[in-house]
């Protein structure tokens, strides 16, 4: 069974080859929406061990299994699978003969290492100057930090995101789950599609350096540019907005909804029935000051009532309230079900599972949510079809370990 699409006019980025020698987050995540959108990824993993992220859950059943894995089938959907071992010498030559057929290469290892084996973008690119190159590492190829070890919490915390996450006067808090690796694939594929166009106008490949710490640092909204401007340091404020009153999560009869009250003050006071909220004190612009008595006089008003009420309610009236959504609530909305954004798709091994959907829309060219590969599904099909060897050399390669 192929993990791939159908004819290759049907996607926005079809007729483009990538050569994915990441794993983990980024890479992969950088990797997956290139190849939702048509472009064909070849997945590289070591022989017998493949992506670290195979050992990672959740499993079906809690039961761990390299190809059942929920992380890696994510992250992994829709790409074609080989194994290679780079760093041996028949291994290097191979893979100098599969980025011959790439327009594009994405890797993740530390500042220095595909240099060691000859593999690095200068070497390759003295080839195919069109070659684009992406390169996804912690703290970027150059600086004091470049060979530091990182993490998802180490970037949050050198990113400064940490820093401004959490209760006032507590320790820092990081956001859950991977999200400065996210983040970073994200930009990867961002600078690709700058790349892409770029070569389209002059030909020319180039090397692009994606730093994770940088990545979680262009994120950081208005902190960066009120120090900038003024000096000021925003510190942890917890649930409260610095300036906007209210803006924080409240509870409602049974949950809790994001309460903001839009541009209109009166209007906000007339919804909640509160006429105490239209004091010249607390409607003035400077009502954050007074936040403890403006949260007093809503929440009543919140208790009484159920929270999906409140956010129909709200939004009906023009005011942004927000729903808070558990995840196994995401399912049910009615929003996400009338845009089909969750899609099923069937693994010969993890069975049928839920996929988020492709994260923006085309209209003319939409994303396609596939499988991810088993390990080494492609071999065959990549060394003996697309480069020509013979199945011999493929078994004496597997045997040996190179493949």
């Amino acid at each position: 069974m192929s993990t791939k699409r159908g004819p290759v006019s049907e996607g926005a980025l079809s007729g483009l080859v990538v050569l994915d020698l990441s794993e983990g987050v980024a890479g992969p995540f950088c990797t997956r929406l290139l190849s939702d959108y048509g472009a064909q990824v070849l997945k590289v993993e070591r022989p017998g061990v493949g992506d670290c992220s195979r050992a990672v859950g959740p499993f079906p059943g809690d039961q761990p299994h390299p190809e059942r894995s929920g992380l890696f089938l994510l992250l992994n959907a829709g790409k074609e699978g080989i194994t290679l071992d780079v760093e041996g010498e028949r291994g290097a030559e191979i893979l100098r003969e599969l980025s011959a057929s790439a327009d594009i290469v994405v890797e993740d290892l530390p500042p220095g290492a595909m240099a060691r084996l000859g593999l690095d973008y200068q070497a390759l690119a003295a080839v195919d100057p069109s070659l684009i190159w992406a390169s996804i590492s912690y703290f970027g190829q150059s600086g004091p930090y470049r060979e530091w070890q990182g993490s998802a919490l180490v970037a949050q915390a050198v990113g400064g995101l940490m820093a401004i996450t959490g209760e006032a006067g507590r320790e820092p808090l990081r956001l859950p789950g991977p999200q400065a690796e996210f983040q970073a694939g994200l930009n990867a594929a961002v600078a690709i599609l700058c790349a892409l166009h770029f070569r389209d106008e002059s030909g020319q490949g180039q090397h692009i350096d994606v730093s994770v710490q940088e990545a979680v640092a262009s994120i950081l909204e208005s902190s960066v540019l009120a120090y900038g401007y003024s000096g000021f340091r925003r510190g942890r404020l917890g649930p409260r907005h610095p300036l906007q009153c209210p803006s924080l999560l409240m509870p409602a009869r049974d949950g809790l909804v994001y309460v903001q009250a839009g541009a209109e003050w009166d209007h906000f006071a007339t919804f909640l029935q509160a006429p105490e909220l239209v004091e010249p004190r607390l409607s003035s612009p400077l009502r954050y000051r007074y936040a403890d008595e403006v949260e007093a006089a809503i929440a009543p008003r919140l208790a009484e009532r159920d929270a999906r009420e409140l956010f129909t309610a709200a939004q009906e009236w023009r005011i942004p309230f927000a729903l808070v959504l558990g995840i196994d609530e995401l399912f049910q909305d009615p929003q996400y079900q009338a845009r089909g954004f969750f899609r099923q798709v069937e693994h010969p091994a993890a069975g049928t599972l839920t996929y988020p959907g492709a994260p923006f829309r085309m209209g003319e060219t939409p994303a396609e949510v596939c499988r991810a590969p088993l390990l080494g599904e492609h071999n065959e099909e990549v060394y003996v079809g697309r480069l020509g060897m013979a199945r011999e050399e493929v078994e004496r390669l597997c045997r040996a370990g190179t493949i």
